[in-house]
């Protein structure tokens, strides 16, 4: 008798841990999701409804975790009144300004002014205010078009490809800046996140305050990483208008020769 119950606990355990197994399957269908280049949006919604699926939740509860998340999380939603007011902004030419601005000072190149940015970008998310920036309501209508128009100081006129890199760049100075800087304040989401899970799962006490002073040597490697990529990237942008111009010449005196 012991032992069939034994067998019947066994089984019932191989069974949790196999259902436990998949929902993980929702995992997998981000992975795949990003992988194969599908819009997050849909990727992240689908995989949530099919790992609360798979996890016994029906389609009204579901729906209920739906609506409460994003009542709960109503200030994620603020970029539909922002984005307004950026395209108003951008519509009567503060991207024409913020480059001309920039294309007078003699000094400053594309590398220096995303620099730049990268330290307020830091500086301010180390201090909670990670609303300040990011990519639609600062990298796009101020960020970038500054770098643009150092680099069209410097060169005259910017390739389509490095006009690209430049964008690139500028999003990732934004990336970097916030990622790094946001652990050292104590109150952000995912300094929270970690000492509560250490804390219920590993039965610690561990204190926001230690986290957040670990993290500040951290930013700083970040900081310093980033900021010579940024300051290299200057020497890269010069290859590349020199290549670009190299390839027009040649394009020019292929069509000169051909016509002749």
């Amino acid at each position: 008798m012991p032992q069939q119950l034994l067998s019947t606990a066994d089984r019932f355990w191989s069974m949790r841990e196999w259902t436990d197994m998949l929902v993980l399957i929702g995992v997998l269908l981000v992975i795949v999701g990003f992988a194969i280049r599908l819009n997050p949006l849909i990727v992240v919604t689908i995989s949530g409804i099919v790992t609360a699926l798979l996890g016994g939740l029906t389609p009204l509860e579901i729906l209920n975790a739906f609506g409460s998340g994003f009542a709960s999380s109503r200030s994620v939603t603020i970029f539909v009144v922002v984005l307004p007011v950026i395209g108003i902004i951008e519509r009567f030419g503060l991207q024409e300004q913020a480059k001309t601005l920039i294309s007078k000072l003699a000094k400053l190149t594309a590398g220096r002014v995303l620099l730049g940015y990268l330290l307020v970008r830091q500086a301010t998310a180390a201090v909670g205010l990670t609303g300040i920036g990011g990519h639609a309501q600062t990298v796009r209508p101020l960020v970038f078009p500054m770098a643009e128009g150092a680099a069209l100081r410097r060169y005259g006129t910017v390739p389509e490809k490095v006009k690209e890199k430049i964008k690139g760049h500028s999003a990732a100075a934004d990336n970097v800046g916030v990622f790094f800087g946001e652990d050292i304040f104590v109150a952000v989401g995912s300094i929270l996140l970690i000492t509560t899970f250490v804390d219920t799962t590993y039965g610690l006490h561990l204190e926001p305050l230690e986290l957040a002073i670990w993290a500040m040597p951290t930013a700083i490697i970040a900081f310093l990483i980033h900021g010579f990529r940024l300051l290299r990237l200057d020497r890269q942008l010069d290859k590349d208008v020199r290549a670009a111009q190299e390839e027009e010449k040649t394009a020019q005196t292929v069509t000169v020769g051909g016509n002749a």
